[in-house]
């Protein structure tokens, strides 16, 4: 019987652009505001990212633009839940304190609001013009481009 070896090599390819953005604006803001500075058409995902079984969910925004190859997505960064404390008082009757705690899409840039992920096929995107149009944005912090190739957690951008 003839054996056949299958190879498979990495199935996910790196090609895509990755912007930070600081931005305090909430999601839907900003997408609006990426629409009409950048000319895209983001639009909010039917269903969030959701990690760990539901302790973190991350808003997602995405545009295909089918005549150039490219796929744009907003992505937020930043998980705020409220939950309940787990501390013994010691006493009779116990206080329920509830906690805010903060979770992250990408733990090593904690400090990032928001990501914009361009995966194209061909090179056709200029991250340079894209960086110089969210600069004129007044509401945006800051941006700036990201090695998604340097990144631990980059397979938390797969989507």
């Amino acid at each position: 019987m003839a054996m056949h070896k299958l190879v498979v090599d990495d199935f996910y390819d790196d090609s895509f652009k990755l912007i930070a953005v600081h931005c305090r604006l909430e999601d839907y803001r900003l997408a609006y505001l990426l629409n009409k500075h950048l000319d895209l058409n983001l639009k909010r995902q039917k269903d969030d990212l959701d990690f760990e079984y539901f302790k973190s969910s991350y808003s997602i925004f995405q545009w295909e633009n089918v005549s150039q190859y490219v796929t744009w997505h907003l992505v937020t960064n930043v998980c705020k839940k409220e939950e309940d404390s787990l501390y013994s008082s010691g006493t009779l009757f116990e206080n329920s304190q509830r906690v805010l705690k903060t979770f992250n899409l990408i733990p090593e840039y904690k400090n990032v609001d928001y990501f914009i992920k361009i995966s194209n096929e061909i090179d056709s995107v200029n991250d340079k013009l894209i960086l110089n149009k969210l600069h004129q944005i007044p509401q945006i912090i800051t941006s700036y481009s990201i090695d998604p190739v340097k990144l631990k957690s980059k397979d938390y951008l797969i989507f």
